[in-house]
């Protein structure tokens, strides 16, 4: 019998999508610290859905019974302790499954930004008619800051909509979609000549802040940030003054340096800011989603086959 844990928030449903495991696996969902100290020291895997509470690094044990670990996310940052980074245990995320909902969301935002709907909102609440010019998408130049799995979906379907899209990542490279990739290092180069910058990148060291006062001034005043990859890669003081000072034009912002964001933080009344809460990849069915792919890895698993999506944990 293989046991499966499932740690889970207690705000949240147990994981849909694992029917499709056979007979002779056991699934069991756990909550509080009892239980997953517990489970680590018995089950062979754990499905991770609870990322932020730290429980797992408080319990982890000094020999675990755990041989593979699955992260129902596409960022790890948060589950990456020393002692699972530096383990020889397997560790494998979601990638893939929130790519276009991500990329519709973005693609959503730009058109937000252009045909400012925010503005026609507003003045419907007004009651008053006011007529405006609104700008095209169509070859407006965007820059994806991390052209992963997720930045590269984002940018081929902004692409297809019309878009110049140019990323950055570790090194220079080609992806089909994209005028050009630059290495990460050369953005402060390309960021004064793009009119929109949407962040896709995961939280590493060097990404960490990443958005700060010079990066800002760096923008076009007429451009537009979107934030999809990691709150505390944008700064939020840095953006509070470049949206105040009129650095930029403004933002959409789904991820933040502190989540839930507080009931009294400035950005939330901003009128140059969209704001929602951590959903950008949240399509209808998303969970059973995620569930069904760790079931189709457990496949390969017990086949003795390479997981899919194996995260590297240097």
């Amino acid at each position: 019998m293989t046991e499966v844990a499932v740690l889970t928030a207690d705000d949240e449903p147990d994981l849909p999508g694992l029917d499709g495991l056979p007979d002779s696996v056991r699934v069991t969902h756990v909550r509080d610290e009892q239980a997953l100290t517990e489970a680590l020291t018995r089950a062979d895997i754990l499905v991770v859905t609870d990322f932020r509470s730290g429980m797992i690094e408080r319990c982890w044990p000094e020999k675990p019974s755990v041989r593979w670990v699955h992260a129902t996310s596409a960022g790890v940052d948060a589950l990456m302790f020393p002692a699972l980074r530096d383990s020889d245990i397997p560790v494998t995320n979601a990638r893939g499954i929130f790519n276009r909902g991500i990329a519709e969301y973005v693609l959503g935002a730009i058109l937000l930004f252009a045909k400012d709907t925010m503005g026609n909102l507003n003045y419907q609440r007004l009651h008053r008619w006011q007529h405006r010019e609104t700008r095209l998408i169509d070859r407006q130049r965007v820059l994806i800051v991390g052209a992963g799995s997720i930045g590269t979906t984002v940018g081929q379907l902004l692409n297809a909509a019309g878009l110049e899209v140019e990323g950055t990542a570790r090194t220079e490279r080609t992806i089909e979609g994209f005028r050009k990739v630059h290495a990460q290092e050369d953005m402060m180069a390309v960021l004064p000549h793009v009119d929109y910058v949407v962040i896709t990148a995961p939280l590493t060291p060097d990404t960490e802040g990443l958005f700060d006062r010079e990066t800002f001034r760096a923008m076009k005043p007429s451009a537009h940030l979107i934030n999809v990859g990691r709150g505390p890669i944008v700064a939020s003081e840095a953006l509070l003054a470049a949206l105040e000072q009129g650095d930029i034009a403004g933002a959409a912002l789904d991820v933040f340096e502190e989540e839930p964001l507080p009931e009294n933080h400035p950005l939330w009344d901003k009128p140059n800011v969209m704001i929602s809460a951590h959903m950008a990849g949240d399509f209808i069915g998303w969970r059973r989603a995620l569930g069904e792919q760790f079931t189709d890895n457990f496949t390969r698993w017990q086949a003795g086959e390479a997981l899919n999506n194996l995260v590297s944990k240097g």
